[in-house]
């Protein structure tokens, strides 16, 4: 049985109010609706999916410092930023409300940062940091520096891993709708699994638990993309990213390689020893370490 949500936002004028008064009294209104509804097929394995860059201050914060410090300026931006003050953007969105909170949305305004704004307005509740931070900045990021760069092969994995990070998150999403538990395996045979409990509803609601949910699903999008059939250079590419250990911590990469698919313990090993003199990154030191064991 589903939780009972409330439908109201914005303000409203009090209808019975004492003669003489000619002003009504505004009466704070709210929406707090958890029921996360799925996302079009269209969009998946699109940077959009995250968030959509509406907000003047994204761009400012991303823009007003140097390449190399930019990621740490969104990531901590992003984890203390209320999209809500931004009022001309709030507004756009409100008024396209009713699309962007419907099932299998298309609107060209569409994300899951904006379907959540949309569903929480005036509860105190804020969008995952990681819709922007994670998810959009590193999906762009990575579109615009890194996927030129790759083989016609690293190509098609990176659109590939773009896909199934999205689809594991509808679908982590879908089974918090459901229940207090989330568990997904790979589609690949051998590339892994994981289970985490979660509170019904809950899952967007805790941006620590999101971003540790995100995390786990990151092994399996990188493996069913088609990691482990990647060569060395690619591979090296790959890894030599700058803070490419945000796309995941050390707990993730070691839950794939104990899933005990052969073939991407071998070829990521190789790629690892192409790249551990080269490459001063934290993720790749420890995937090192996991692998030597």
């Amino acid at each position: 049985m589903a939780e009972k949500q409330d439908t109201v936002l914005g303000t409203g004028s009090s209808m019975l109010t004492p003669s003489g008064y000619k002003v009504r009294p505004k009466v704070a209104l709210s929406c707090c609706n958890k029921i996360v509804a799925p996302a079009a097929a269209s969009v998946l394995g699109k940077c959009p999916y995250y968030y959509q860059p509406l907000h003047g201050e994204y761009w400012e914060t991303v823009t007003k410092v140097s390449t190399s410090s930019a990621w740490e300026a969104v990531k901590t931006w992003a984890k203390f930023w209320d999209p809500y003050k931004d009022g001309e953007t709030f507004q756009t969105l409100l008024h396209r409300r009713e699309k962007l909170i419907e099932m299998n949305s298309t609107d060209s305004d569409w994300s899951r940062h904006g379907n959540f704004m949309m569903r929480h307005i005036g509860c105190g509740h804020k969008p995952p940091s990681y819709y922007v931070s994670y998810g959009y900045y590193y999906c762009s990021n990575y579109g615009a520096k890194l996927y030129p760069n790759l083989s016609d092969k690293g190509k098609a994995w990176l659109r590939s891993a773009r896909w199934y990070l999205q689809a594991n998150m509808e679908d982590g999403l879908s089974q918090n709708m459901s229940g207090n538990s989330i568990q997904q395996s790979s589609k690949k045979p051998g590339n892994g699994t994981f289970k985490m409990n979660v509170d019904q509803y809950q899952l967007e609601l805790d941006d620590n638990t999101f971003k540790t949910f995100a995390f786990k699903t990151h092994p399996l999008a990188y493996l069913d993309g088609g990691l482990a059939d990647l060569d060395i250079w690619d591979m090296k590419k790959i890894l030599g990213q700058p803070n490419m250990q945000e796309w995941g911590d050390a707990r993730t990469w070691g839950q794939a390689v104990d899933s005990g698919t052969v073939v991407g313990k071998t070829m990521v090993g190789n790629a690892w020893d192409a790249t551990k003199n080269d490459v001063d990154d934290p993720v790749s030191h420890a995937l090192g370490r996991l692998l030597s064991k």
